[in-house]
């Protein structure tokens, strides 16, 4: 805390920056500003506390693992119609360079159901058609997975969807999207960046739309989307059979409510039970605190629906449908989550597992995880014979793995940690709308088996071994936090930990050098990727992987912990599970977190 005092009032000291703010922040006072926000800066101008005004206009937000996000309102480090407007009028000076042979440029536009994302995205749309670039925009708020399938359905050069993802209601965001229909990487993301930095001023953003350029999409493309989600069934007969399993979902306000249920019943499920309160959108998420499905009060209401209806599985999607959450009865029939990793375990080796029992499994397949994820999963693949590659934190490189095998090797799955999964190839972005059915088709499959989807879990874990993961964020707001996070992230690097609780460090990846070091050797080798990436993990002696990273999207450095054991019956997985949580709070404690 006195770090964080010591910053503030460095900050209030320092002449020269809050020079430099003010100076920004004036240039926002000119006639060429709405009235709105020449009244909104004015305020922050005449506060005596000036932190506000510093963390509005300290920087210009930049592109993160997850393109532009932040809190909207005044100021070039906030979401408005300026820096969205900038953004866009950068992304098409950057579109008509790279694409400068094509007679017609084209991109598509969503956004979910955040307040000001359909002004935003209208906004961008005019802005895109003033550059003669022809625009397809979404009627109303759509899932982001669909936005990245229309990319490639249209046979666009880019997309872009208004959305903070689970961020809380403050947040809105701008995620940019290349011809594959994934998130930019380098060199693309940094380009237009560089293209965004020249717009000097709103003079250059061309905001006066031709409406012949635009043009409006919905259901035509949901039908097709859907369709291509039917198509994954990997056991559609054994759905029939169970196809009135009781199934409790909630869109938590968001853009789920448009395809999920849809996609449930083109898989054959018939039995879906909705959280009416929750079926509205609503930027101001009214029934959560958070629309995240990460947090456990995010999905109280479903759970409680679940108790009412004595649902086989409740599922829930976060606002844009990228991510999902799962609740799923223990021995005991009280509802539990279970965690990102959990998930994606499940769901890879149902895909696995079933694809072998169908004989569908060619030799060439393979499966994508991020450097954070369970290493519980490359376990499952390399026991089933099939490739599992590692990845950076972001579904961008998910997609980027995906793309480089593309027509070599066949991708049957992929997923990370924070709650995200892609089941098909035909989008390039993790995709709740998909994931939600075939979630629910491998809970079909442990019926038919005898089986809870949480004794499924447990089998898992008998078989290839337990692992118990735990998510650790530590939050640092505003510039002065920013600072802070980059000195906690030095200080790892400059003194590296020889032990963790209790265990020998053997291992460290160093992704910043692409460094690794094996500790019992002394020996250095070189990381296999394809870019560097701020983060570092620490591998022990008894399994134990830990991973710290700053966020890309959020003010927080991150601590991934996983542990490992042995499972010899799932009559022990409360005393394991329970030894598990005493070895993750050791592990906190040795990172003084």
């Amino acid at each position: 805390m006195w770090i964080r005092q010591f910053l503030k009032q460095k900050y209030m000291q320092n002449d020269e920056l809050l020079k430099q703010v003010t100076e920004r922040a004036q240039i926002w006072m000119g006639e060429g500003y709405d009235a709105e926000t020449r009244a909104e800066v004015k305020k922050l101008l005449e506060q005596e506390d000036k932190t506000e005004l510093i963390d509005a206009f300290y920087r210009d937000l930049e592109f993160g693992t997850g393109g532009l996000r932040g809190i909207m309102g005044v100021g070039t480090n906030r979401m408005n119609i300026y820096t969205v407007g900038a953004a866009t009028q950068g992304l098409s000076n950057y579109l008509k360079k790279e694409f400068a042979e094509l007679d017609q440029i084209k991109v598509v536009i969503g956004h979910d159901s955040r307040n000001n994302s359909r002004k935003f995205a209208e906004i961008s749309a005019d802005i895109f058609s003033a550059n003669g670039i022809k625009v397809y925009l979404f009627e109303s708020l759509r899932p982001t997975p669909e936005m990245s399938f229309a990319i490639r359905e249209l046979g666009c050069q880019s997309g872009i969807i208004l959305t903070a993802s689970h961020n809380p209601k403050e947040y809105n965001g701008y995620k940019a999207y290349w011809n594959d229909g994934a998130q930019m990487i380098s060199p693309h993301d940094k380009n237009t960046i560089a293209e965004v930095n020249k717009v000097a001023g709103i003079e250059d953003i061309k905001f006066q739309g031709n409406p012949e350029l635009i043009e409006v999409i919905g259901q035509e493309i949901d039908d097709i989307y859907v369709n291509k989600i039917k198509e994954l069934s990997l056991s559609p007969d054994l759905v029939a059979r169970n196809s009135d399993m009781k199934i409790v979902y909630t869109p938590i306000h968001g853009t789920g409510v448009k395809l999920v249920p849809a996609a449930l019943r083109a898989f054959g499920f018939t039995n879906i039970i909705n959280v009416p309160e929750q079926d509205i959108p609503d930027g101001n998420f009214p029934t959560v605190a958070s629309p995240n499905p990460e947090e456990p009060a995010a999905l109280n209401m479903a759970i409680e629906k679940g108790k009412e209806v004595d649902a086989d599985i409740i599922m829930a999607s976060d606002p844009d449908a990228d991510r999902l959450g799962v609740a799923v009865k223990n021995d005991k029939g009280e509802f539990v989550l279970i965690n990102g990793n959990q998930i994606a375990i499940l769901l890879l080796n149902y895909i696995m597992t079933r694809s072998r029992e169908m004989g569908t499994l060619k030799g060439n397949e393979f499966i994508v995880k991020t450097i954070v994820t369970s290493e519980l999963i490359k376990t499952i693949a390399d026991k089933n014979d099939i490739k599992c590659y590692d990845c950076y934190t972001g579904f961008k490189w998910i997609a980027s793995v995906i793309r480089e095998l593309e027509g070599k090797e066949r991708y049957i799955g992929g997923g990370e940690e924070s709650y995200g999964f892609l089941v098909e190839d035909f989008v390039r972005d993790k995709d709740a709308v998909s994931a939600i059915p075939m979630m629910a088709e491998a809970a079909a499959w442990a019926k038919e088996n005898g089986k809870s989807v949480y004794e499924m879990l447990q089998d898992i874990y008998v078989k290839y071994g337990f692992s118990k993961e735990k998510g650790i964020s530590v939050v640092r707001k505003g510039k002065s936090g920013a600072e802070e996070i980059e000195a906690m992230m030095k200080n790892f690097r400059a003194n590296p930990l020889s032990e963790i609780a209790g265990s020998k460090v053997v291992l460290i990846k160093d992704f910043a050098t692409l460094k690794g070091t094996d500790v019992l050797a002394g020996e250095t080798f070189t990381l296999d990727m394809p870019t560097t990436a701020n983060v570092i993990q620490y591998f022990t002696e008894d399994g134990t992987k830990v991973s710290i990273r700053p966020s890309g999207t959020e003010p927080k450095i991150k601590f991934y912990v996983e542990v490992r054991g042995t499972l010899s019956s799932p009559a022990e997985y409360e005393a394991v599970n329970a030894q598990a949580e005493d070895k993750i709070k050791a592990v906190a404690a040795s990172l003084g977190v």
